[in-house]
């Protein structure tokens, strides 16, 4: 019995819509960063997704998410390095206190 495409589809609707909820509201730097973490798994569930139940099967859909989740590592590790230095020069992870470059 296979599953519909519309299922995964409205699963990665939810976890999409939810991660842009939280990357549009939240005022923690390190939710943003899991906001988006949130919306890129979205887009992977899609690839696979479409890749698996498309006209041609192939393996497209799942080696592209293979070069996604590369850079959503990437992003990850320069987003924290970041952030942890803005959290050492200005004592707080609040998005809206991150205004400018120098102090």
């Amino acid at each position: 019995m296979a599953v519909p495409v519309s299922s995964y589809l409205l699963v990665a609707l939810i976890l999409f819509c939810v991660g842009m909820y939280g990357a549009l509201t939240k005022r923690n730097a390190v939710i943003v960063l899991l906001s988006i973490e949130l919306m890129l798994n979205a887009v992977n569930i899609n690839l696979v997704a479409f890749a698996k139940m498309g006209l041609h099967p192939a393996l497209t859909g799942q080696i592209f998410t293979l070069f996604t989740m590369t850079v959503a590592a990437a992003e990850v590790a320069v987003g924290l390095a970041v952030l942890i230095a803005l959290y050492r020069n200005r004592d707080t992870v609040n998005v809206d206190e991150m205004d400018s470059m120098k102090r």
